[in-house]
């Protein structure tokens, strides 16, 4: 009896887990995944090193290995400087390749971009649709400038965006000769993009989205 009773046990466990993961499979049809910029330049040693850069690239790295074992869509973003007195992310330089924490796989797509917003000048609108993607998950570098652009393009064409708050990171600013600290402007920016009950996108950390 108390086998019997064991076994099954362990088969509704069995059957819940089943149940648990259709329905995540359900919940992320039409997702992909963007990582944004997450470069050289940006860690230690680099031309613009951001503070919690590599906090960041890991949150980014966890979310990506979630959709590469549950085989999603994966969009990495490049951004190669090609303004005047560009300092960073400069063509050619080890500083504007993709950091070994998310470099991309055979198979996942490369954008390279030369603007904040990824969509400008790019296919990445075109490479969506064509995947039939409705939704996003954005994660990246920097909070306020790329992740922001790219955000706020993505709603006015139409997708449905979460940004994973602790996969992003950005650097202290400068207002009318007052510094602005990172995590201020960090978490200032992510307050105003999900403003107006996350109109532009929600925000969660790494943890929640891979419960």
């Amino acid at each position: 009896m108390k086998n019997l009773l064991k076994s099954t046990l362990a088969l509704c466990l069995t059957l819940i887990s089943l149940i648990t993961i259709n329905a995540q499979k359900r919940n992320m049809e039409n997702t992909a995944l963007l990582i944004i910029d997450v470069q050289n330049d940006y860690f230690k040693g680099g031309n613009m090193t951001l503070p919690g850069a590599e906090e960041a690239g890991k949150k980014a790295q966890q979310v990506l290995e979630y959709f590469r074992k549950n085989n999603l869509p994966v969009v990495h973003i490049k951004h190669i400087a090609t303004n005047e007195g560009a300092t960073f992310f400069l063509p050619e330089t080890k500083g504007a390749e993709i950091n070994a924490l998310v470099a991309p796989k055979s198979g996942e797509k490369v954008i390279v971009k030369h603007f904040p917003n990824s969509f400008r000048d790019t296919d990445l609108l075109e490479y969506l649709h064509s995947k039939g993607i409705k939704n996003l998950v954005i994660t990246g570098m920097m909070t306020d400038v790329c992740v922001e652009s790219t955000t706020r393009a993505a709603f006015d064409f139409g997708f449905s965006n979460v940004i994973i708050g602790d996969a992003t990171a950005t650097r202290e600013r400068d207002l009318n000769g007052k510094v602005v600290k990172a995590e201020e402007v960090q978490r200032s920016f992510l307050a105003g993009i999900s403003a107006l009950g996350g109109l532009y996108a929600k925000i969660v950390n790494t943890n929640d989205f891979l419960k």
